[in-house]
């Protein structure tokens, strides 16, 4: 185990909490766009599909309260808000955009995982046994192993 391991498990609550709040899907999108630079809350709420304003708003604040994301009135009238990443949210971009090109590169397979999860569960055979049926890392299919009505191996 890396001492990085180590330190992350001794401190789960705390690493937990965090990673709970920089890893929920609004927030994520939130710090994809905020690394191109400050955005106002409209053009955020425009950009990001699907997301209501409260939503919008409560992530931007429990961004702000970690100290995530900075937020500026601007001087005009009637007055508007500017979002920016902080010194710490600019370094949690890199890991962000890459966890984005990781989910750009690997969504066909988990969707295809899913369905045929969804398949087994639906046929009866679920389970952990039944959920790693398929060795795809070996490239041979393995056999799951024949369950009674109650799930449990027969």
């Amino acid at each position: 185990m890396t001492e990085l391991s180590h330190d992350v498990l001794k401190d789960r609550r705390r690493v937990g909490r965090v990673l709970s709040r920089v890893g929920d899907k609004w927030s994520v999108l939130v710090i994809f766009l905020l690394q191109a630079g400050p955005r106002r809350f409209n053009e955020l709420k425009r950009r990001i599909d699907g997301i209501s304003q409260q939503m919008l708003t409560r992530t931007l604040r429990a961004l702000e309260r970690e100290g995530l994301v900075s937020r500026t009135v601007l001087p005009s009238s009637p007055p508007q808000v500017a979002y920016a990443l902080t010194a710490i949210g600019q370094s949690l971009s890199g890991p962000v955009l890459a966890l984005g090109r990781w989910a750009c590169e690997h969504i066909e397979a988990i969707d295809d995982a899913q369905r045929r999860f969804d398949e087994m569960r639906d046929k009866g055979m679920h389970g952990p046994l039944a959920a790693g049926a398929h060795d795809h890392g070996s490239g041979r299919g393995n056999e799951v192993p024949p369950r009674d009505s109650s799930g449990s191996l027969s």
